[in-house]
């Protein structure tokens, strides 16, 4: 029973560490890396109530850059696990619902301390093995997004709660926001470790119980989180992990009355195929979902003519390679004016030329593989198909290897049609597409921009000009969520900078903020009176 109103910590961004040779923190995490990699291989059940459950089928866990390692296996489930995690589910969900929202936050709160110590580690080391992210993209994401997650979800919970109507003389107004009634399906990407837990935690700090189904590419870290939520204390039932085909899990929960919302990251394809499942099964349910998503991206570098060179070059050697282009808000096509593209390309190729590309325990390599077979073939489909272009010249990269892992080499192509193919669909890999304009044609070419492609997601201006800044910043208000200016469009942080998109990238839900944490409860208004009248007679009547 609460009997006291309770201030939460103040949620402050976790330091970023810089992983430096001669280190502490770069030997520890290269030798839980060591370790996790020579390891016996391990055997990922799924995570069904209070059991760890094994199948009949077995499927094995590589590092993206090293196919042949065998790391371990999962095991691999059907329909009828989907039903017993929705069973468990909802076996939780009135304890859990009912816990005090300040136990609820303690766990959470606890979940952030124990991965910014002990479980640091070893979950970095896990996504390096399982999605091949250099030590810093790996710090960013599965150390310091995801305790920022849990800190400022936990801030943004009692913001939300505290948020309550007036009370006129007489009466006493009140607003509860409930958990949603029935289960949360939270499906998640590879390709941060930090959005996989954060599509389960965000719902279930608000109350809700969770099905979770990771991506295949990512249960290896996916198993460290669910590590993680056990010893911060997440109850049994209330996140219950299931390794299965989307299609296999789809059929089950899309078709429960109880399905209570969908928490969503990956591509618009699948996205906009789960709302009509969800669509065509709306009679079925108790009350309609909730749909939130943040789906794909078409990110873009505007550039000015006054702008600084060597910022434009930084800005699309970062923005566009890092986590080999594999990030939603990774660029991938960008506008450069004729005056300064000379210097920018000097620059630029000269950068992208100095990457090194391996394993991510080397940390000499920039650039690590892309996350598997299938994401291999479709990127260099993409790569085979410039080469054959007379409109398309590629300047940088354009070889790829997967022989030992999936590594493909950052690729840089130059296009005179600024509709050309790579500057419309999503490729989520390391090939980024530049369109030279006239350098006095930057109106136009802004208009060319926010019309090319179905997404919203990310994007920047880079300008010395002021008013360049404003006039660019109002013709794509609605071509961007997350909007940068003299930046890459790359590296939102939570607490800072909410993200999410609209178009084809998503419902803008803003994942890191009160908004995103609002789409998961329901609220109800209370009035209580405190002298109720004793005749129907108003005064007017007399």
């Amino acid at each position: 029973m609460s009997n006291a109103f309770f201030q939460v910590p103040i949620a402050k961004n976790e330091p970023v560490r810089a992983y430096a040779h001669g280190s502490l923190e770069r030997d520890s995490l290269l030798a839980k890396y060591q370790e996790m990699y020579n390891q016996n291989p391990i055997e990922i059940p799924l995570y069904i109530g209070c059991e760890q459950v094994k199948s009949n089928e077995k499927r094995k866990l590589s590092p993206p850059h090293e196919h042949s390692k065998i790391l371990g296996h999962y095991n691999y489930g059907d329909a009828s696990h989907v039903q017993k995690a929705i069973d468990a589910a909802l076996k939780a969900k009135t304890e859990w619902a009912n816990l005090p929202w300040n136990e609820r936050a303690a766990i959470f709160l606890k979940a952030a301390d124990l991965l910014a110590g002990p479980f640091r580690d070893k979950m970095n080391a896990a996504t390096m093995l399982a999605q091949s992210k250099n030590v810093f993209q790996t710090e960013i994401d599965a150390a310091c997004e995801l305790i920022d997650f849990f800190r400022f979800n936990v801030q943004y919970m009692t913001q939300i709660y505290k948020e309550q109507p007036e009370s006129l003389p007489g009466m006493w107004n009140r607003l509860e926001y409930r958990p949603l009634e029935g289960f949360i399906f939270a499906l998640t990407p590879f390709n941060f470790t930090s959005i996989a837990a954060n599509l389960c935690a965000a719902p279930a700090m608000m109350g809700n119980v969770i099905v979770w189904k990771p991506a295949e590419s990512q249960i290896y870290s996916a198993q460290v989180i669910m590590e993680l939520f056990k010893a911060a204390g997440v109850p049994d039932g209330v996140i219950n992990m299931v390794t299965v085909s989307g299609q296999i899990a789809g059929d089950v929960i899309f078709k429960h009355k109880d399905f209570a919302g969908l928490h969503f990251t990956g591509s618009t394809s699948v996205f906009k195929k789960l709302w009509k499942d969800i669509a065509s099964n709306i009679d079925s349910y108790k009350s309609y979902p909730r749909i939130v998503g943040e789906t794909g991206g078409k990110d873009f570098v505007m550039v000015h003519k006054s702008a600084n060179p060597a910022e434009v070059a930084t800005a699309l050697t970062r923005g566009a390679f890092e986590f080999q282009g594999q990030k939603c808000s990774a660029a991938s096509r960008a506008y450069v004016p004729s005056n300064l593209w000379p210097e920018v390309k000097r620059i630029f190729v000269e950068q992208v030329s100095s990457f090194k590309i391996g394993s991510p325990d080397d940390t000499s390599n920039f650039i690590n593989a892309v996350i598997d077979s299938k994401a291999f073939d479709r990127i260099t489909e993409f790569i085979d198909y410039i080469k054959t272009q007379a409109d398309a010249e590629i300047i940088t990269g354009g070889n790829y290897d997967k022989s030992k892992g999936y590594f493909i080499e950052p690729t840089t192509v130059v296009t005179t049609n600024p509709s050309f193919r790579t500057m419309c669909e999503e490729i989520f890999g390391p090939v980024l597409t530049i369109y030279v304009y006239p350098e006095d044609q930057f109106e136009q070419t802004l208009d060319i921009l926010d019309k090319t492609s179905e997404y919203a997601l990310t994007g920047s201006i880079i300008s010395n000009d002021r008013y360049a800044i404003q006039v660019a910043t109002k013709k794509l208000e609605n071509a961007a969520g997350n909007f940068y200016i003299n930046d890459k469009p790359t590296g939102a942080v939570v607490g800072q900078q909410p993200f999410g998109g609209a178009r084809g990238s998503g419902t803008n839900d803003k994942a890191g903020s009160a908004m995103n944490l609002m789409r998961w409860v329901s609220a109800r208004t209370i009035k209580e009176t405190f002298v109720p009248p004793t005749d129907y007679r108003y005064p007017f009547m007399g």
